[in-house]
């Protein structure tokens, strides 16, 4: 791999990793200069590597800058030895060699004890997201605003409260214990989740599809799942759902960027290998004897998986529907629900039904009546399609709104 490609590589890889572990050395009080010591790091990599070339092992070159800035960081400064030198049995001395534990096992361990300690009940989900984003992930202030739509100032101030809030809540960087781990758990997913959704089909870009944002929060439940006290019920059903929803990534659009529907996407080019680690994970959340809103969206998923359609298909996927509105209500599953119905059951029932909803603000909404009234009547097919156009908010979406109205 070149040096161009490398050290962007290493960053989304690695400056989670050192950050995370040089947070819970610091402490949540002093989160920036964990980041500013992984930041500069990268511009060391950057600036030595483009002179000396890239060494033999770049990930274990940048541990040890990591370290030695940390070090340096320390001596420079009286944290060490109003804080840190307290922790460290038998140091006496500013000069003495500080361990800063930068196994694979102490990695892992930062980042779910990060993750944790950011999904905090008083920090709202935009700003869990964003340091899920900032801290586990390693994506700039720049990449943050692009995912939510918003200029770089306002993510500043975001991050900059909810770092704040955990400051003065003296959040400690450690595993709950298991009481506080099952309060807790429900809001880590629920902030991988969404995460997973900003990647999966996002609003707020041009490019509908953002396959680093899925990927990173498949990542961290993965995390999860390894550990043995978030390795439960939930955390195997959300994986499993990321998994049947990431086989289809590669189907899902153009080279140029351009959706295409589930009906259109080429089998041929969804993930097998990840199909089958959906069902894994899926059959690993049955053993709990308990059904989710992430089981039943799973179990959706892994029925998308298979492209041939039947009566037996649609109808269980319609039963799924059911159920999960029963447990929680959502615009976007009702309509869902409406398509399978038109699917198992027929249009005209799927017509009656839809229109109940009254989702007039959702261009989904029109989407789906559109294509219900298609050869049913086609004036009311290109009305509602026009109205999707008028509330859709991306380019993509407008262009498949358009490409639907030109075929008809």
């Amino acid at each position: 791999m070149e040096r161009q490609e490398l050290i962007p590589h290493l960053f989304r890889t690695e400056y989670s990793k050192i950050t995370a572990v040089l947070c819970k050395l610091f402490g949540i009080e002093h989160i920036e200069i964990a980041e500013d010591i992984a930041s500069e790091t990268f511009l060391s990599a950057f600036e030595t590597w483009n002179y000396k070339g890239i060494p033999a092992n770049p990930t274990a070159w940048l541990y040890v800058v990591a370290k030695n800035k940390a070090r340096n960081y320390f001596i420079r400064n009286r944290l060490f030895a109003e804080k840190i030198a307290k922790q460290i049995p038998h140091s006496n001395s500013e000069e003495e060699e500080i361990q800063i534990d930068l196994s694979e096992k102490n990695i892992t361990d930062s980042q779910l004890q990060m993750l944790f300690a950011i999904c905090q009940p008083g920090i709202t989900t935009a700003a869990q997201v964003g340091l899920a984003l900032r801290i586990l992930c390693g994506f700039s202030i720049d990449e943050i605003a692009d995912a939510f739509l918003t200029n770089k100032d306002t993510i500043n101030k975001r991050l900059f409260r909810a770092k704040e809030k955990l400051r003065l809540d003296k959040v400690l960087i450690e595993f709950p214990d298991n009481a506080a781990i099952n309060n807790r758990l429900d809001i880590v997913l629920k902030t991988l989740y969404l995460l997973f959704n900003e990647g999966y089909y996002s609003e707020r870009q041009d490019t509908i599809v953002r396959k680093e944002l899925c990927l990173e929060a498949m990542r961290l439940t993965y995390l999860l799942i390894e550990n043995e006290s978030t390795n439960q019920h939930a955390t195997n059903a959300l994986l499993a759902l990321m998994c049947f929803h990431a086989s289809r990534l590669n189907a899902r659009t153009t080279i140029s960027g351009a959706m295409i529907l589930y009906p259109d996407q080429d089998e041929k080019l969804w993930d097998d290998e990840l199909i089958a680690r959906g069902n894994y994970f899926l059959q690993q959340a049955a053993k709990w004897n308990i059904i989710s809103k992430y089981y039943l969206e799973a179990s959706i998923a892994y029925w998308h998986t298979i492209k041939t359609d039947s009566t037996d298909k649609w109808e269980n996927i319609l039963q799924l529907y059911n159920h999960l509105l029963q447990l929680e209500y959502s615009p976007i599953a009702a309509l869902n629900r409406t398509f399978a119905l038109s699917k198992a059951r027929g249009k005209i029932i799927a017509i009656a039904e839809a229109e109940k909803l009254h989702l007039t603000d959702n261009h989904f909404y029109y989407i789906l009546l559109g294509e219900l009234y298609k050869e049913i009547d086609i004036v009311k097919t290109k009305l509602y399609f026009q109205q999707a156009l008028s509330l859709a908010k991306t380019q993509t979406e407008k262009q498949l709104i358009q490409n639907k109205i030109y075929m008809l």
